[in-house]
């Protein structure tokens, strides 16, 4: 008990040890580099400045840009649980002018991918211009992924984006100022929940108007001096009207109740999530603010809402039309349309904002000229709570908060991959509640398998990308050592929802859940071992003694690989290299070619002893069957004929987990049900066999072989007795 509790203490300082926090390492990083990488043409980089971590870019003694690492501005944690450190040079319009990934751990682009790709990726990001992702909410530029490595690839696009916005707003490039608050952010009062009348709501400025006039537009056009433009004006008298346009902010209850009506504005409700905010636009005239573009391209291209220097622009899916104008006194419209603004476009109900209208004209068959027209809002007074006093909020809480939007904005990306996975997650589930059920059908039973191992090695594998790894141990391992975050764990959905429920599968079925049905490595030695027995080719059993002896290796591998890591990661990452997982799901075997013989060379011994890499080296499946010590329950049925005389299971075992006295060894079973179907097998299970023959002399069954009877393994059974 003693030496338990010394060893626990130890591991819990071991991982719980905070590192001290270090200097800018940016120094260090430009001493490896040319300046002409940063900036073309310079040749000289300047001293840090004192105030922000940005060191001069000098060419012929004049500053050219800034160099800044991403590092120093905002967290860059990546897959592996450490930074990736990318060094970057803006110039004073606040554009990129060289951009290099100088160091990062990552163990996918360390062994997986050839290191150049993601150096080529990163430094395709010069040129980029910071003004427009200040306009466009860091959405103005488009994101190249390489498979494998999109948590890496987004990381590294948000992190250059934000530290890049970050320095140009604290050296005032390109116009753009700091992004300080003039007060204490607002609040909407609401408890207001009464109605109003379209003539107050319009008096007061709830609801604002831009009208235009088909003279105003074509004057508009001719003023851009674009002759083609001014060739094609539009057609009818000056004085009809162009658009009249009206906006208002329906998520403000009494707002939304004059104009929606108390049912809409309850469905309303129901749509918001929270943090999210809508607004009603109403439109009439020649010219309509929707379009049609957004039926085939799911977003509006003709509005969009900017405050600030960030803006929001409406997909379909954030759009929903409204019949009518609830308050009787309102005028007709042609176009009456609901938009959500997303929780995470960071929209300000209570500060000013302005909806921006884009008015295209054809200049020839597929060019067109274009003119913006802004609809200026601001929340009248009465519907704002008294200002707070001002709260100082911490750099560290903005940092969170980015870190936060970042892994929910790759959840809501994933939503359809998020909602397969969790679907397999509870047909398995039931699966194992119900095996006694779902394994009466011996064949019903072998195709459901063989479909569900399919859809793991092609949707979880090959698709998603999701194959578990010894690694995600190890970077775990290292973050609770260094300071423990869920944000860098939440990066990759699906991984993060397979490891929970391989933690709750650990406590009520052991490690079988995931190796046996989960893995898509697994799934792909499964189903090439059942292909080579279709075509006959010999099985190869090994003696029980040497099987046995084999067992251990796997542990020794994983031991050995997580004692590594306490040395190195990235060599314990190295090594790890034993688990073809990269090669056959990852990179789907377009890799190097000595990785994709060993890859090949376990599969092909796969054939003829099935799934021997899971059986002998699997470093992953040791450490799973090390927790999976602690589980509760013993669902598998047993009787106590089974191992004395009967062999049946023990002999059709796929991975020869079951001990020639019966016993079934949890550390090695992986939970395939195949000795639950000859359980109930009335061709190969003696005890069925005998009672099947007592039953057709006697016409008596034995009450412990119905439904419901408990294994003879299970902590709560009694022994059975044999036939």
């Amino acid at each position: 008990m003693l030496i338990t509790r010394v060893i626990r203490v130890l591991l819990t300082l071991l991982f719980l040890a905070p590192i001290p926090a270090l200097a800018s390492d940016l120094p260090r990083f430009l001493a490896a580099l040319a300046p002409a990488d940063l900036a073309p043409g310079a040749d000289a980089f300047g001293p840090l400045r004192e105030d922000v971590p940005v060191a001069p870019v000098l060419k012929g003694g004049e500053t050219v840009a800034w160099a800044f690492l991403t590092s120093d501005f905002v967290g860059t944690t990546g897959y592996s649980g450490k930074p990736i450190h990318v060094i970057a040079a803006i110039d004073a319009d606040a554009v990129l002018t060289g951009v290099k990934l100088v160091e990062h751990s990552e163990p996918i682009v360390l062994i997986g991918i050839p290191n150049s790709r993601m150096v080529a990726l990163t430094e395709g990001y010069q040129g980029l211009d910071l003004k427009r992702e200040a306009e466009t909410g860091g959405e103005g530029h488009d994101l190249d992924i390489i498979s494998g490595a999109t948590v890496t690839i987004m990381v590294i696009d948000d992190s250059l984006v934000r530290a890049g916005l970050k320095v140009a707003r604290a050296l005032g490039l390109g116009g753009l100022s700091p992004a300080t608050p003039e007060g204490p952010r607002r609040e909407i009062d609401m408890g207001q929940t009464g109605t109003s009348d379209w003539f107050t709501l319009s008096g007061d400025g709830s609801v604002r108007r831009m009208t235009l006039d088909i003279g105003q537009v074509n004057a508009a056009f001719e003023a851009t001096g674009d002759a083609r433009a001014t060739k094609r004006p539009e057609p009818g008298a000056p004085e009809d009207t162009f658009i009249d346009m009206h906006l208002a902010l329906v998520s403000v209850p009494e707002i939304g109740r004059t104009l929606l009506g108390e049912a809409e504005y309850a469905n309303l409700q129901n749509w918001l999530e929270p943090g999210e905010q809508a607004i009603l636009v109403l439109g009439r005239g020649a010219y309509s603010f929707k379009g049609s573009g957004y039926v085939r391209g799911g977003i509006f291209d003709r509005i969009q809402l900017i405050q600030g220097d960030s803006a929001v622009r409406f997909f379909d899916r954030q759009q929903r039309r409204l019949g009518t104008v609830a308050a009787t006194d309102a005028p007709a419209f042609s176009e009456l349309d609901l938009f959500k603004i997303p929780a995470d476009a960071e929209f300000d109900p209570a500060a000013p904002f302005r909806l921006q209208l884009l008015v295209q004209r054809a200049v020839g068959a597929v060019e067109k000229s274009f003119l913006t027209f802004d609809l200026g809002y601001r929340l009248p007074e009465r519907f704002l709570l008294p200002a707070a006093a001002p709260v100082v909020v911490e750099d560290a809480g903005d940092e969170a908060a980015a870190k936060a939007a970042l892994w929910q904005r790759i959840w809501k990306d994933r939503t359809v991959e998020i909602g397969i996975l969790s679907a397999m997650l509870l047909l398995l589930t039931a699966t194992f509640f119900f095996q006694f059920q779902a394994t009466m059908n011996a064949r019903v039973f072998y195709w459901f398998r063989i479909a569900y191992l399919t859809a793991t090695l092609f949707f979880i594998g090959w698709y998603a990308n999701a194959q578990l790894s010894v690694v995600n141990l190890m970077a775990l391992a290292g973050s609770l050592r260094t300071g423990f975050s869920w944000d860098a764990f939440l990066l990759d959905p699906l991984v993060f929802i397979q490891w929970f429920a391989v933690a709750a599968a650990l406590i009520f079925w052991g490690r079988g859940a995931y190796c046996g049905w989960l893995c898509p490595f697994g799934a792909l030695q499964e189903l090439t071992n059942k292909i080579a027995r279709a075509l006959r080719l010999p099985q190869w059993t090994l003696p029980w003694g040497l099987n046995e002896r084999l067992w251990p290796v796997k542990y020794m591998i994983f031991l050995g690989l997580f004692g590594l890591s306490f040395v190195s990661i990235p060599l314990a990452e190295t090594y790890a290299e034993v688990e073809p997982f990269k090669t056959a799901i990852i990179l789907k075997f377009m890799r190097d070619w000595p990785f994709v013989v060993f890859a090949l060379l376990l599969l092909l011994i796969g054939l003829f002893i099935e799934r021997f890499y899971c059986r002998y080296l699997c470093p992953l499946g040791a450490a799973l069957a090390i927790p999976a010590r602690i589980r509760m329950f013993d669902w598998l049925r047993r009787y106590k004929d089974c191992g004395n005389p009967c062999q049946t299971c023990a002999n059709e075992c796929p991975v020869q987990a079951i001990h020639p006295t019966g016993e079934i060894n949890p550390n090695e079973c992986i939970t395939c049900l195949h000795c639950q179907v000859l359980y109930q097998s009335e061709a190969k299970c003696p005890v069925v066999i005998r009672q099947i023959k007592r039953r057709a002399r006697t016409g008596t069954v034995d009450p412990k072989l119905t439904l419901g009877h408990p294994p003879a393994n299970h902590p709560n059974a009694k022994p059975q007795e044999a036939s």
